[in-house]
C-alpha cells in the first residue's frame, strides 16, 4: 500500500508540495510574517472591507444581540432575524426573488448544483470554472460536458446537440464564472445569456470575484451589463470584496424552496453565525453606498497605476510556466517586502504556473509603485 510519505515525496519532486504558512498579524493591505512587514497582494479583500471598523462593530453588535453561534441548522432551529434580513437584502440588491445564505461559497455551489440537476440532466461547464463548480457537477450525477474557456462556438454546438437529443424534461445547466479567479478575465456574458435562452437552458453564474467590484452598485458583471434578470442562479460569496465569509445563491422563489429541501450542504450544516449575517447586511449596504463607489474608483485607479493591460478586474496573473520559476519569483518578491502567491497545478493547468497579484482599494500609491518596479525586476530575472 502506498504511504502518505510517498505521495508527499512525489509532490515535492514535482514542485507541487504545499504547506500552511502563518501570519503574525491579521488581514489587511499590510501584514506581518516571521517578524517582517509585507505588503499583502495575495488577499481577495478587494475593497479593504475586511478591516473596516463598521464591520468589526457590526460583528460585535450582532454577537451581543444574537449570540456567537446559531447552534443548529436552519431547518432545525437556526434561522434568526439577521439571516432573513441578509437574504432579503441580497435578493433586492441582485434583482432576484429570493436568496439563500450558506456557510461558504463552496457550500453554496455544491448544494445548488447537486439540487437542480441529476441523472438524465446535462451540465455544460467552462473549462476554467472553479473547483467548487466542477465538484458540484461531478457529484450531481448529471452528464458533464466542458467547453474551452470562453469558446462560444463550442458552447453553442454543445447546447444545440443537447437540445436535439435530450428528452424535453431534461435540464441543461450552463455554468461559468463572471470573473475568472486565476486569470482575471471576464466571461462573454451577453453571448452566454443569448445562447442559453435560445436553447432553453439554465445558467448559473459565479460572481465570486465580480461581487463588490463590478457594476454601478457593485453587484457584479451581470449588473454591469443589465443582465441580472436573465441569470437563473446568481452565486456569490461574502468572503472576498465583502470582507467577511459565507456564500449565497439568488434565484426564483421556487428554486430557493427546492434548495431548502435538497441542498445537503445547507440542510446538514449549522447555520452561519447570526453575528456574521448581521455584519454582512452592513457590508452589503457599504458596497452599495457612495463609500462603496468611491472604493471601486480607488481600486480602478490602483489597477491603472500597476498595469497598462489589466482587464478591469483586481486579479493580475503573471504566467511563468514552470512551478520552480513561480515559486522562485514569489520568494524574491517576499524578500523585497511583497506577499504575492505562486499558483500551481491543480489550481491552474499544468505548465501555466504563475504569480497571482490581487489588488485592493486599500493599497496606497507607494505600495502599488513599489510592486510595479519589483515585478519588472523579478519577472524579468526569472524569465531570463
Amino acid at each position: 500500500m502506498k504511504t502518505p510519505e510517498q505521495e508527499l515525496g512525489a509532490l515535492a519532486a514535482s514542485g507541487l508540495l504545499r504547506g500552511l504558512r502563518s501570519l503574525d498579524s491579521g488581514g489587511g493591505s499590510r501584514v506581518s510574517r516571521d517578524g517582517r512587514e509585507l505588503w499583502n497582494f495575495a488577499s481577495n479583500d478587494y475593497l479593504g472591507l475586511a478591516t473596516h471598523p463598521a464591520l468589526a462593530e457590526a460583528l460585535a453588535e450582532g454577537a451581543r444581540s444574537y449570540g456567537s453561534g446559531a447552534a443548529a441548522s436552519r431547518l432545525v432551529c437556526g434561522t434568526l432575524p439577521p439571516h432573513r434580513r441578509l437574504e432579503d437584502a441580497l435578493a433586492e440588491a441582485k434583482g432576484g426573488e429570493r436568496a439563500l445564505a450558506f456557510s461558504s461559497g463552496f457550500a453554496a455551489a455544491l448544494g445548488t448544483v447537486t439540487s437542480i440537476v441529476g441523472k438524465g440532466d446535462l451540465v455544460i461547464l467552462d473549462k476554467l470554472s472553479h473547483a467548487c463548480l466542477i465538484d458540484g457537477a461531478k457529484l450531481s450525477g448529471a452528464t458533464l460536458r466542458v467547453f474551452p474557456h470562453n469558446d462560444m462556438g463550442k458552447l453553442g454546438r454543445l447546447l444545440s446537440s443537447a437540445r436535439a437529443t435530450l428528452p424535453a424534461d431534461a435540464r441543461i445547466l450552463v455554468i461559468t464564472e463572471s470573473v475568472f479567479s486565476m486569470d482575471g478575465d471576464r466571461a462573454p456574458l451577453a453571448e452566454i445569456v443569448a445562447l442559453k435562452e435560445r436553447f432553453g437552458a439554465l445558467l448559473l453564474l459565479d460572481e465570486a470575484h465580480g461581487f463588490g467590484v463590478l457594476g454601478p452598485n457593485g453587484m457584479g458583471l451581470a449588473e454591469s451589463l443589465g443582465l441580472q434578470g436573465h441569470i437563473d442562479f446568481q452565486l456569490g460569496t461574502l468572503s472576498k470584496a465583502a470582507g467577511l465569509s459565507g456564500g449565497f445563491i439568488v434565484a426564483k422563489s421556487a428554486w430557493v424552496d427546492l434548495l431548502v429541501n435538497r441542498a445537503r450542504s445547507f440542510i446538514y450544516s449549522t447555520a452561519p453565525p447570526p453575528a456574521l449575517a448581521h455584519a454582512a447586511c452592513v457590508s452589503l449596504a457599504l458596497i452599495r453606498s457612495d463609500e462603496g463607489r468611491a472604493l471601486r474608483e480607488q481600486l480602478r485607479n490602483n489597477l491603472d497605476a500597476l498595469s497598462d493591460t489589466h482587464a478591469g478586474t483586481p486579479i493580475l496573473p503573471y504566467i511563468l510556466g514552470a512551478n520552480d520559476a513561480a515559486l522562485a519569483a514569489s520568494r524574491c518578491l517576499e524578500d523585497k517586502g511583497y506577499m504575492v502567491p505562486a499558483i500551481r497545478y491543480p489550481t491552474v493547468p499544468r505548465g501555466s504556473a504563475r504569480l497571482r497579484v490581487s489588488i485592493s482599494a486599500a493599497h496606497g500609491e507607494s505600495a502599488i509603485a513599489g510592486l510595479r518596479q519589483a515585478l519588472r525586476e523579478v519577472v524579468a530575472g526569472v524569465i531570463s
